[in-house]
């Protein structure tokens, strides 16, 4: 049976515990910036007149009843409780104040995923917000699409593309610094690029070009060759640089480039 000193004592180590467990959350809430168009509730600790819910406006402030207009763009919930706490009590309207801010809705804070993820759309955004994280909110890449990700991202009025190779990331997380989302960015996963089999081969059709990717390897993909197939008769219809279809005779262990379209011929005999 424990006694009333043990239960004290386990007491205070769960208490801590429970303490610990909360602080990422508590960071991470703080960490939230708030932003245009986001939608607030703002109440008082025993001044239930003084409840509101408003909208940030464009220009970034909030009107709050007996202080009026406040700036509250870029500021974390934190920093806006401060604010209008401190503006309250200097306005000789509330000797305590103590004000509690909660974000209904982060419109400011989302970011677009895009392309061939399996839940296209927005999705919230904070100040740790890897594009990982983001592809996974989206549940994943789908299975056509590419293993590289676009991120653009507007700086100083102008737009920049940064392509990302998820891959390496995910094999090598420990050297890889994790590229951070921001506000406004979009992120798009393309389709991966593909190559088309057909002729004599147990099932035709586009496949994704994997790296080292070869001819040898493509024909397992599309099933192995009929009966009537022939590794002699295979050629590749390839565009050259100047966008002309070009046929070219092929061996085994040529690769196989990204729209190649490999034909497996009949044999003679």
């Amino acid at each position: 049976m424990l006694t009333n000193t043990k239960l004290q004592w386990f007491d205070k180590r769960y208490l801590l515990l429970m303490v610990l467990l909360m602080l990422p959350i508590q960071q991470s809430i703080a960490a939230y910036n708030i932003g245009p168009d986001d939608v607030l509730r703002i109440s008082v600790y025993g001044y239930d007149d003084l409840r509101t819910e408003t909208r940030v406006s464009a220009d970034g402030r909030i009107t709050f009843p007996l202080i009026g207009e406040v700036n509250a763009s870029g500021k974390s919930s934190i920093e806006l409780e401060e604010d209008i706490a401190v503006r309250l009590i200097k306005g000789g309207f509330i000797h305590d104040a103590q004000v509690s801010v909660s974000v209904l809705n982060n419109v400011s804070q989302q970011v677009s995923v895009l392309g061939h993820v399996n839940r296209p759309g927005r999705y919230p955004l904070d100040s740790n917000s890897s594009v990982v994280d983001l592809i996974a909110m989206a549940e994943g890449i789908d299975e056509l699409g590419d293993s590289k990700v676009i991120v653009t991202r507007t700086v100083n009025g102008k737009s920049q593309k940064h392509e990302l190779d998820l891959k390496a990331y995910l094999e090598d997380v420990g050297n890889t610094v994790p590229f951070k989302v921001q506000q406004g960015d979009q992120i798009y996963v393309p389709k991966a690029p593909m190559f088309y089999i057909y002729g004599e081969v147990q099932h035709p059709g586009s496949y994704r070009v994997e790296p080292d990717a070869s001819v040898m390897k493509a024909l397992p993909l599309g099933g192995g060759l009929t009966l009537r197939g022939t590794e002699n008769g295979i050629t590749i219809k390839r565009k050259d640089k100047s966008g002309t279809l070009q046929e070219i005779d092929v061996d085994l262990d040529d690769a196989v480039l990204k729209d190649d379209v490999i034909y497996v011929g009949e044999r003679w005999f």
